[in-house]
């Protein structure tokens, strides 16, 4: 078994894309329903972790600037950990995520640990 990392993103950019209050309080529902039936797999290798709305961006030059990035298209919603066999089972457990219903993405990667 192997951890994936699931990053939660949606399109911040376009106001005719952006769901609705409504959309918005009708998607927690099956956000809590998809969330429990990863964790009643013991597939939840860690619980949703919501973007605080800060962060910092280091480069090579020693520049540090904070976040939000305005420049970017998609926002980071969330993210959680998963464990799953390979990253067919990751992505079969990604197309449940609600987030596609909202025109949103999960961008999957395999966590893996230095020796």
């Amino acid at each position: 078994m192997n951890d994936f990392l699931l990053i939660f993103r949606r399109d911040f950019i376009n106001k005719e894309d952006q769901p609705s209050p409504e959309q918005l309080q009708a998607s927690i529902k099956p956000w809590q329903d998809w969330l429990g039936g990863i964790a009643a797999q013991d597939r939840l290798a860690r619980p949703l972790q919501r973007w605080d709305g800060e962060g910092k961006v280091v480069r090579k030059d020693k520049n540090i600037t904070n976040g939000p990035y305005a420049e970017i298209k998609e926002s980071i919603g969330g993210l959680i950990f998963i464990k799953a066999v390979d990253y067919d089972e990751a992505v079969e457990i990604a197309n449940g995520c609600p987030i596609l219903e909202l025109g949103g993405n999960v961008e999957i990667r395999m966590a893996s640990t230095i020796d």
